[in-house]
C-alpha cells in the first residue's frame, strides 16, 4: 500500500520567487527517487507565500532513503527563503468500511 508524505513550505515575505525556483529543481530528483510514484508542488492562490509538495511513495522507508539523495546544499538553499520551518505529515488511504 503506498503512502502520502505532504509537505508545507512559507517563503518569507518577497522570497515566493526564489523559494518556486528551488522547489521546482527539487520536483525531478524527488521522481526520479527509487519508490517515487509521483511528485506535485503547488502554489496556494490565497497566499503566493505558501507551497505544497504532494510526494506519493511506496512506502515511508522509501521516503527516508531518498533524502540521503538531495545535497545538503539544496536544503541550505530552501531554507533561505523560508519563513519557518517546513512541516511535513505521512498520509494514507482511507476505504470504506
Amino acid at each position: 500500500m503506498s503512502i502520502t508524505r505532504i509537505n508545507e513550505f512559507r517563503a518569507m515575505e518577497g522570497n515566493s520567487d526564489l523559494l518556486l525556483d528551488q522547489l521546482i529543481l527539487l520536483v525531478p530528483v524527488i521522481e526520479a527517487a527509487q519508490g517515487c510514484l509521483s511528485c506535485q508542488l503547488l502554489q496556494s492562490q490565497k497566499s503566493r507565500n505558501h507551497f505544497i509538495l504532494i510526494e506519493v511513495w511506496d512506502d515511508a522507508h522509501s521516503h527516508q532513503a531518498s533524502l540521503k539523495d538531495i545535497s545538503p546544499e539544496v536544503f541550505h538553499e530552501v531554507r533561505k527563503y523560508l519563513a519557518a520551518p517546513p512541516t511535513g505529515e505521512y498520509y494514507e488511504y482511507c476505504h470504506a468500511r
